[in-house]
């Protein structure tokens, strides 16, 4: 088969490989549809992965064409999304069903082959069955989805006011979908920050309101939201970001009993200067961080969560998907994300 493999920082190739034989609990998917994860250019271009050689690539879906000894054939044939974290089931956090907090996991495309390949080998505790008005597209967003929804439901219960003021900030692909959620959820007074102009472009097309979204680039940020809500600050700032300013702008922009939900990746060290911490002290601010998503083969989990509203229509992540590639090309996705030579919001290649 064919596969895009990273040898070592900066040294990814499309080569021809064997195809992998799955374990007794594994099957074999014929990758139809890979998103690439911001996370992967870094990966790929600055720090390398946790093994080498490897295939990189975690946002996926296809269609099983061989199954493991202990596997249930009738997997065979299936279309499916995929989990691509793969928990120990042994420590703490698994033994609470908490696999995304595993303390000994493997994961798909980081530390094992993952999607960036005409066939991928995968546990069958990982699969998501699809239903058959679920695009192969929309299924490998399933995880950046899940990831959105994870932090949605860590910062809001269920039955909270849904007119209470939202920000998200940071507009790529997690805040994107984030906005999504939120809105097919009932929240209306969001407030999102972007930089880029098409992100601006892209809120205004999920209908919100032209003056509930700003473009930091034209200035404080933490001013214009101030300004926007009058000097009360807003009950929820999601952070996507992941920088500094960003995190101390989510704390002084919070109301005072009101949560900071962290959830971008750290692109520097997270340093609070004393205004800050008091604000988190006398405000009584509850600051959370999320990371990745509940997954338990349960009607509660995020990726149930998900596949509801994909399946009822509710949700359309095809919306971000602005390039698609052939694998072979895909290389030129990978090159625009770290150069950043076009706008962009989700690069995919498929079969």
């Amino acid at each position: 088969m064919k596969a895009w493999i990273l040898h070592d920082i900066a040294k990814i190739c499309f080569e021809e490989v064997g195809r992998p034989e799955p374990a007794d609990n594994e099957v074999v998917v014929a990758v139809k549809a890979a998103g690439v994860c911001g996370s992967d250019i870094p990966r790929i271009y600055q720090t390398g992965a946790h093994v080498h050689p490897l295939i990189p690539g975690h946002e996926f879906s296809g269609q099983v064409v061989d199954t493991g000894r202990a596997v249930d054939a009738g997997w065979r044939g299936r279309r499916v999304g995929v989990f691509p974290l793969i928990p120990c089931r042994k420590c703490v956090a698994c033994r609470g069903q908490h696999y995304e907090l595993c303390r000994s996991y493997s994961y798909l495309g980081s530390r094992r082959d993952g999607g960036f390949a005409e066939y991928v080998a995968v546990p069958e505790w990982n699969l998501v069955a699809l239903p058959d008005n679920v695009s192969y597209e929309q299924a490998a967003m399933m995880e950046p989805m899940a990831v959105a929804v994870h932090a949605m439901r860590s910062a809001l219960a269920p039955d909270v006011d849904r007119q209470q003021p939202i920000a998200v900030c940071g507009f790529g692909t997690i805040g994107i979908l984030l906005a999504m959620f939120l809105r097919e959820a009932g929240f209306g007074n969001l407030y999102v920050i972007g930089n880029k102009d098409f992100q601006r472009r892209m809120a205004a097309g999920l209908g919100m309101d032209e003056a509930h979204i700003y473009d930091s680039r034209h200035g404080s940020a933490r001013e214009w939201l101030m300004t926007q809500t009058k000097g009360a600050g807003v009950d929820v700032f999601f952070e996507c970001v992941g920088k500094n300013e960003t995190v101390s702008d989510a704390v002084l922009c919070t109301a005072p009993n009101g949560t900071v939900q962290l959830v971008g990746n750290p692109a520097s060290d997270m340093l609070f200067d004393k205004h800050t911490y008091w604000k988190i002290l006398r405000d009584q601010l509850t600051v959370k961080g999320s990371w990745n998503s509940s997954f338990r083969h349960s009607a509660e989990d995020d990726w149930q969560y998900v596949l509801d509203r994909l399946q009822r229509g509710r949700i359309h992540p095809e919306q971000c998907i602005t390039h698609f590639f052939s694998l072979d090309a895909l290389e030129q996705g990978f090159e625009i994300m770290r150069d950043k030579t076009q706008e962009y919001v989700k690069i995919m290649s498929g079969a």
